[in-house]
């Protein structure tokens, strides 16, 4: 109860400084040339889980649409504290859906795959109510988000048992990019944090982030749950009805516990036949593309927006 309490503490000190910061006239959406409609609903729920913001690049005809997953350790934070990067890929040309899902402890595995897999259905679907393009899609994510993008982009093209995934499956949804930054991908070997020999408090709070989103005892929650772990699902031969992978960005920071992790993933893209961009910025830690003062956190929105122009361009006649 006190971990919790904490937790919830933590949370809203964060929503409490980010509510601050966002009312600067450097942070409004229309200094950047971005519109912005708050608090759309994605699905059938009176739950601000269930709640997105889309932002939209004033001027810009039929945008690539492009589905935002926040961080937080699958325990806290949302929409509201990552209007940043919204507001960044929607500055750089994209109709952002910035999502809100439900979170761990509470709701632990597969609600926020579940919400995550609602909200890229709804989008498909009512991307161009918004004057977006759903035949350009893109998902991103950081941290507990890049988990959950990477587990959508496996759902969207593998066939699962599971009704949310075979319903994306089924959509034939037409994703031409992934971009899950600094993600924990794997939630069944956490000992290898243990191995690499990392300081007590990281490798407890990576941890704490693996129970957040599939419970305790971990390992064995997590084997039970499959797509908690998108890097193994990658890793694994594909089956029959198995369709082509899109291509993903990633990005990590040398100084990141999860640095291991992008390169795996990566990795095992490549062993299928996929293509993956992998960018390592040297020094850096944990999150740090949301501080857009560094000069390595620039470099790495110059290499996503490179990557998505690329991918999302509109074929010639």
């Amino acid at each position: 109860m006190l971990e919790r309490a904490l937790i919830r503490t933590w949370d809203r000190a964060v929503h409490t400084a980010a509510a601050i910061g966002y009312r600067l006239p450097l942070a409004s959406p229309a200094r950047y040339g971005v519109e912005v409609t708050r608090d759309v609903r994605y699905a059938p729920s009176t739950r601000r889980a269930h709640l997105l913001d889309v932002y939209r690049p004033i001027g810009r005809p039929s945008p690539p649409a492009l589905l935002y997953v926040h961080g937080g350790g699958f325990a806290v934070l949302s929409k509201d504290t990552h209007r940043i990067m919204a507001l960044a890929f929607a500055s750089a040309g994209f109709a952002v859906f910035n999502i809100n899902y439900r979170l761990g402890p509470t709701h632990r595995f597969p609600a926020p795959l579940q919400d995550a897999s609602a909200a890229l259905d709804w989008v498909a679907s009512h991307a161009s109510e918004f004057g977006a393009d759903p035949t350009r899609l893109c998902l991103a994510g950081e941290s507990a988000g890049a988990n959950l993008v990477a587990a959508l982009a496996y759902c969207a093209t593998h066939p699962r048992p599971e009704s949310y995934a075979r319903r994306l499956f089924d959509h034939d949804l037409r994703i031409r990019a992934v971009l899950p930054i600094y993600g924990l991908f794997d939630m069944q070997d956490m000992d290898r944090f243990d191995r690499a020999g990392m300081p007590w408090w990281l490798r407890v709070a990576l941890r704490q982030a693996g129970t957040s989103y599939v419970g305790r005892p971990l390992e064995e929650r997590a084997a039970a749950a499959p797509l908690a772990s998108p890097l193994r699902c990658f890793q694994a031969k594909p089956g029959p009805g198995t369709r082509p992978l899109p291509p993903f960005f990633l990005a990590c920071g040398t100084r990141d516990p999860l640095l291991g992790d992008s390169k795996a993933l990566c990795y095992a893209l490549r062993a299928r036949g996929g293509r993956c961009e992998l960018s390592i910025h040297p020094g850096e830690i944990h999150g740090f593309n949301a501080m857009l003062w560094r000069p390595e956190a620039r470099a790495k929105w110059r290499a996503a927006f490179s990557f998505l122009e690329r991918h999302t361009a509109v074929a010639g006649p």
